[in-house]
């Protein structure tokens, strides 16, 4: 409780405080429930970081919420400054806050619901999260990485282009867009997942020797082409950062609670005072890095655009009305629009439309985008079962903590640091490389064997040992017969 007190003085009182030393006197609706929502978060935060148990899809969330909805929205609030230009009344502030505030309250309640059922099993969750790595899948996996880099990497400006900028990486080929992700990606997540899979392979101690050599052999090949195509240079910060820390946190030693706790609260960190500034590789063109205070890096960064962007969204949905039929957007992402020619754009863009803007790539939260298909009842729903998932999914990873080869060891690390990405949105635009990243490890995975839980027999009372009776053919028979 020592350590909840003092994380939660962080998080509730140092930091809101120098937010909010440079209100300008102003205090609506909307900075009242604000400071509500950083005390929901930076609470909720400061469990998570001080929890007996490991917890990182529940960890991912809450340091979204804190940060892109709690701080950054507080200092926009408390200055009346903000990174984009366009700008709404006082009632629109304060119907974005409290759409925040329904959504984190709906995930609250969903994980509640979900812990009062955490002896039971999921009929679907735990059989999928069960699945052990399968040797020959792997390597499989791992060839055919290799072969997709000798095949994309070259038409891509070569190795050497991937340590430039996104920005040259992206203007290196004569191809479109769609064709430029889809080489990206196809390159980034299978190599991923074939070094993640050759890792954790089990090890044995004899036998297996073709295994072992090959495992060693193409293990730098992986490394080596992992640092190529996943490398914070030409990759999303997001991704990036979700490849490292999910090699990390499939290392057994950071799965404790006291190591998940030090390394969790240097995660924090680095996404308050670091994160702002490592966009650095982006562009060719680089400017020279200006250090400047948290709240001015949290009201001009664009990098923190997701409570504007949720402004947006209401004076559209105030507008336009709901579009249910944005839903199916993400559902059915690979139909083309030659096919399906009223298919939603990604929201992000139609927001950016919406307010004028020249540049389209920006973010459109969860929050956002479940209420513009149906009003709060969709952000209620939406949340209540991404609050019960995500416990479920944390406390099967903690049960099979004993079982580093599984896919809930591989698998829960990678999407609660791509939750980041998935939670601020669009989701049109994320959901084909989420996908990709949730279903490769299927291929190099199998149904993990469980043996019935039947009720142990009834043993015989004890004797001093064997006793023999004759003509029944000796102690190796009787045993057979006691068995």
């Amino acid at each position: 409780m020592a350590a909840v007190f003092a994380w939660a003085a962080v998080l509730i009182g140092l930091l809101p405080g120098l937010v909010l030393q440079t209100c300008e006197g102003h205090v609506g609706a909307a900075l009242v429930v604000q400071c509500a929502v950083v005390v929901h978060t930076g609470s909720a935060l400061a469990w998570v970081l001080t929890g007996t148990s490991v917890r990182l899809v529940a960890f991912g969330f809450w340091l979204f919420s804190y940060v892109w909805l709690g701080l950054a929205p507080l200092a926009m609030l408390a200055t009346d400054s903000y990174p984009l230009g366009y700008r709404t009344d006082e009632a629109n502030a304060f119907s974005v806050t409290v759409l925040v505030e329904v959504g984190l309250l709906a995930y609250s309640a969903g994980a509640v619901l979900a812990a009062r059922r955490a002896r039971g099993r999921s009929a679907v969750l735990e059989p999928l999260l069960s699945r052990s790595l399968a040797p020959l899948p792997v390597l499989v996996l791992c060839g055919l990485s290799l072969v997709l880099a000798v095949v994309l990497v070259p038409p891509m400006g070569g190795a050497g282009a991937f340590f430039t900028s996104r920005q040259a990486l992206w203007q290196s080929e004569a191809a479109t867009d769609t064709e430029r992700t889809l080489r990206t990606w196809v390159l980034a997540v299978p190599a991923f997942w074939a070094l993640m899979g050759l890792l954790h392979l089990p090890r044995r101690t004899t036998g297996d020797r073709l295994l072992r050599g090959v495992r060693w052999a193409l293990l730098p090949l992986l490394l080596a082409l992992n640092v190529v195509v996943n490398n914070p240079i030409s990759k999303p910060r997001f991704w990036a950062g979700t490849v490292l820390l999910a090699l990390l946190f499939s290392w057994g030693r950071f799965n404790r609670p006291r190591a998940f706790r030090i390394t969790a609260a240097a995660i924090t960190a680095a996404v308050l005072l670091v994160f702002p500034y490592s966009d650095y590789f982006r562009y060719s063109q680089r400017e020279a890095v200006q250090v400047v205070s948290l709240t001015e890096q949290l009201t001009s960064n664009m990098d923190y655009d997701s409570f504007q962007q949720m402004q947006t969204g209401v004076d559209h949905v105030a507008e336009n009305g709901h579009s249910p039929s944005g839903a199916l957007g993400p559902l059915v992402f690979m139909v083309p629009r030659s096919v399906w020619p009223e298919k939603p754009q990604a929201l992000g863009i139609t927001l950016a439309q919406h307010a004028g803007y020249e540049f389209w790539n920006l973010s459109a939260p969860l929050w956002i985008e479940s209420y513009t298909w149906a009003g709060y009842p969709a952000v209620v729903a939406v949340f209540c079962l991404l609050g019960a998932a995500g416990r479920r999914v944390d406390d099967i990873r903690e049960r099979l903590r004993g079982s580093p080869a599984t896919l809930a060891y591989l698998l829960v690390p990678a999407f609660a640091f791509y939750q980041l990405i998935f939670l601020r949105g669009s989701l049109l635009a994320i959901v084909g490389p989420m996908l990709l990243l949730l279903i490769t490890p299927l291929f190099i995975t199998r149904r993990t064997a469980r043996s019935p839980r039947l009720p142990a027999p009834a043993l015989p009372p004890a004797t001093a040992g064997p006793v023999l009776i004759p003509g029944t053919g000796g102690i190796r028979d009787q045993l057979r017969q006691l068995r």
